[in-house]
């Protein structure tokens, strides 16, 4: 009676890992092949080896790149060099990028580990840039304010919370606000990859203010981009294991609730919004697989999503570049700027198109 009861646990046991790891593959999109889609003229960004995880164009074509990401399970090609902003300017007809420099006393160069950046301007024009850090395996906000004439960055302040442990994206609402996602509720490393593994659904977006910080939405499996439509009246989350985009209405106390939500046939990373068109541009991975599990002969695909009228009943959504990884391998954000689209990776390099 024993025996047959240690088989019967055992394969209860067997079947349940059967289930998560259908699960967690299909989550991964692990046996997804991309159809290719081309554009007519893309060229690298020279100066970019080793990432543009994220990317934010400023109204007059300045764009900040954050490069050399180093985050658990993925590929880094630059283990012992801290990570670094970039600026690139779109006006202009090479495509070169600029490190800025890093000013300010109190601030880590070293282990500089930049993730998710935003911007804010001011009535003064004064631009600040938010960035996630990850120095250490920890997660803070760096606030820095940009110097255009210096061709700088001047580091104000270190934010740090309880609520904040293990940020991916963030969306300033002002110089020392922003909305951000974490995508991970455990801190430890072996948890994080039991939570990955069993999708569970605990990763969540919380609303920073120096006065207040609150969690104001939750139950994502790795709540990855976010970002704010023209009018600051929506907030848009990308769930990467879901593959969904959810749409949020913001509210004067900055609370959200939840209007609708997309599907899609990949895991979405970054969303950055046509300040114009109010248009959403998503850099998207057809293969998750690829990305944790990256083997040079079998490299992560990019694919580039734009959503219009994601606010209608009918969005419409175009698939505007895929590609299987032998040109860009896993593109996480994708923004537009006077006809160019300029495409960003985890870990390898950036590409400018012209649509």
């Amino acid at each position: 009676m024993a025996k047959l009861l240690t088989l019967t646990v055992l394969g209860l046991g067997l079947a349940l890992f059967r289930d998560h790891r259908s699960s967690y593959q299909t989550r991964m999109n692990a046996v997804r092949e991309v159809t290719p889609v081309e554009l007519p003229n893309c060229n690298f960004v020279k100066g970019i080896e080793n990432g543009s995880e994220d990317l934010e164009i400023l109204p007059n074509g300045l764009a900040f790149i954050s490069s050399g990401l180093k985050y658990p399970g993925l590929k880094d090609f630059e283990p012992a060099n801290p990570g670094k902003i970039l600026l690139m300017d779109l006006n202009e007809k090479g495509l070169t990028v600029l490190e800025l420099e890093i000013t300010g006393s109190k601030f880590d160069l070293s282990s500089f580990n930049p993730h998710g950046i935003s911007t804010f301007t001011d009535e003064d024009n004064t631009v600040y840039l938010l960035v996630v850090n990850h120095p250490d395996g920890k997660t803070t906000v760096e606030l820095f304010k940009f110097q255009e004439e210096e061709k700088s960055l001047l580091h104000l302040k270190t934010i740090r919370h309880k609520l904040l442990p293990n940020l991916n994206d963030i969306v300033a609402v002002g110089p020392e606000q922003f909305y951000g996602t974490n995508d991970h509720y455990f801190v430890h490393p072996y948890l994080r990859s039991w939570e990955l593994y069993l999708g569970l659904s605990w990763s969540y977006v919380v609303y920073y203010s120096p006065n207040e910080v609150r969690v104001v939405a939750e139950g994502f499996d790795f709540a990855n981009g976010i970002s704010l439509s023209p009018d600051g009246k929506y907030v848009y989350i990308a769930e990467l294991l879901a593959h969904k985009i959810h749409v949020y209405e913001k509210h004067a106390n900055w609370t959200l609730t939840p209007l609708k939500s997309l599907d899609f046939n990949t895991l979405v990373d970054n969303i950055s919004v046509d300040p114009v068109t109010g248009d959403l541009w998503v850099g998207c991975h057809p293969n998750g697989m690829r990305i944790f599990y990256n083997d040079p002969e079998n490299p992560p695909a990019s694919e580039v999503l734009r959503i219009q009228n994601i606010l209608t009943e009918e969005p419409k959504v175009t698939l505007v570049y895929a590609e299987n990884g032998t040109v860009l391998q896993g593109s996480t954000v994708a923004s537009v700027y006077k006809g160019r689209l300029l495409i960003g990776t985890v870990f390898h390099k950036a590409l400018c198109c012209e649509l």
